[in-house]
């Protein structure tokens, strides 16, 4: 195996990581800023007030979006193994 191949992989093993990721990470930044935002103008500083929203919110997040999480990791699981002679060879 060659450095350009480990390094490819490396690159598609973060690439399909931040693809898997983005979904759940985009939504606990939207509830955040919303939370945030919610708490100036009512000047409320609870601090589970901040977690509890964006724990549910990925949590509804990750029901909608598992299909496609296990599909993408599928395929790229599938791609490793069965290119993996190429990588070995």
């Amino acid at each position: 195996m060659s450095e350009a191949q480990v390094i490819e992989i490396a690159r598609q093993t973060i690439e399909v990581t931040m693809l898997v990721a983005m979904p759940m990470l985009l939504v606990s930044l939207v509830v955040g800023l919303a939370v945030s935002l919610f708490q100036v103008a009512t000047s409320l500083q609870d601090v589970t007030l901040t977690f509890v929203p964006k724990i549910l919110a990925v949590g509804v997040t990750i029901l909608f979006a598992a299909h496609w999480i296990l599909e993408t990791l599928t395929d790229f699981t599938r791609y490793l193994l069965e290119d993996f002679s190429r990588f070995i060879g």
